[in-house]
């Protein structure tokens, strides 16, 4: 029985408790339902309920899980939304939550600076079939503005950019967007599930990617769509069931498991993150350190009103380019070098030559996605050691 009790709870019991559905066995920790298909007690209730599903009511694995149904329902709860459809991975739910809306004729609006997928799925996939795009610099509201038009049928963007941690005014962009009948579609991954108030301040719909701080273990892929629940089951859930982007209920049950420390770990990842910087602000071989928590940040005062914190991401220019980014890199000793982020472990990333390599050379200049820039994703080991780390490989270039 639903506890109608979990939405006026606060965000660590939303957490652990949220969605919860227990068998007649009364299991404490969320029940694993590895099943492909569900068995009727008749023919009669197998038409009825492929004719309308109830609660609680499943077909197929590809169209819904009880597993997958409380890790939805308890990201809804978090995040403030009506409804969530869990997808394979983080691109699984941007694709889905942007296909699934638009057709041939319709026109979007989205930030540049965007994640290399993002700018494929906008640049490559969306013209294929008919949808034109418009990028503009998602920090200058006069840029949407004068991109918005009375067909535009939804704007998308990063609240938080990948990888130069620009922050986009979400209230603002969704309110001219709003103004043109336009759907506000928001990827909050860098702004995390816990520090993201996107729904309230006006976004329509929320993506994730729960690989990410969701899960933030390096165990899994997953994603999830948040909104309505008109747009998420009108809309979202037939395209996906009928394309197969659904989350397997092995993987929800991961992402069960870790929402339950997510808050803990995004905190202690942000504070850590913040003390990184102040280490690192002033070094003589650093042209800039970026980080939204920090007075330097031109959106610090955007970023603290938007998310009340600077998150767990940072980026810093080596002096030097391309060779002294990579000497730095390979000095590290506790910093791993990888590509994923939100993670338990700090990650390293040089994304001039993995996550945002296939733009052109002119196009991450103009992003500020230099040859020297690292993305740092602040893991959860001991502030000390990471800025000893640092320092200390910043010393050997």
């Amino acid at each position: 029985m639903k506890d109608t009790g979990q939405d006026t709870r606060r965000a660590r019991t939303k957490l652990v408790h949220g969605g919860t559905k227990r068998s007649q066995w009364g299991e404490l920790s969320e029940a694993m339902f590895l099943t492909q298909g569900f068995a009727y007690d008749s023919a009669a209730q197998a038409e009825a309920r492929f004719q309308k599903a109830g609660e609680d009511e499943y077909i197929y694995a590809r169209y819904g899980n009880p597993t997958v149904r409380m890790f939805e329902e308890r990201i809804a709860l978090l995040e403030g939304a009506e409804d969530a459809f869990a997808t394979a991975s983080g691109m699984a739910a941007v694709n889905g939550a942007l296909v699934s809306m638009l057709k041939a004729g319709d026109h979007v609006v989205a930030a540049r600076a965007l994640f290399g997928s993002c700018l494929y799925i906008l640049q490559d996939v969306l013209p294929r079939y008919g949808v034109e795009v418009t990028l503009v610099d998602g920090t200058d509201l006069d840029q949407w503005k004068k991109a918005l038009r009375s067909d535009t049928r939804c704007v998308f963007f990063e609240s938080m950019s990948n990888p130069t941690l620009e922050i986009v005014d979400i209230e603002a962009v969704s309110d001219l967007a709003h103004s043109v009948g336009a759907t506000v579609v928001v990827d909050n991954v860098f702004s995390t599930p816990i520090y993201s108030k996107a729904i309230a301040q006006g976004a329509d719909v929320v993506v994730y990617s729960a690989t990410k701080h969701i899960d933030g273990q390096g165990r899994t892929l997953g994603g999830v769509i948040l909104g309505t629940q008109e747009m998420i089951r009108g809309t979202v859930e037939p395209y996906m069931k009928h394309t197969g982007g659904s989350l397997s209920p092995f993987t929800a049950w991961v992402l069960l498991k870790g929402m339950e420390t997510l808050d803990l770990r995004v905190r202690a990842q942000t504070e850590t993150a913040r003390v990184l910087t102040a280490r690192l602000e002033g070094h003589p071989k650093l042209t800039r350190v970026i980080y939204p928590g920090a007075a330097s940040h031109p959106q610090a005062e955007l970023a603290d009103r938007q998310m009340g914190a600077g998150g767990t991401m940072l980026a810093f220019e080596v002096a030097g380019g391309k060779d002294a980014a990579f000497a730095v890199l390979d000095a590290l000793e506790v910093i791993l070098i990888s590509n994923n982020l939100g993670d338990a472990k700090s990650i390293a990333t040089h994304p001039a030559t993995t996550t945002h390599s296939r733009l052109a050379p002119e196009t991450r200049e103009e992003l500020g996605i230099t040859d020297g820039l690292i993305r740092l994703s602040v893991g959860l080991e001991d502030a000390e050691d990471l800025a000893e780390d640092l320092l200390g490989a910043l010393a050997r270039v």
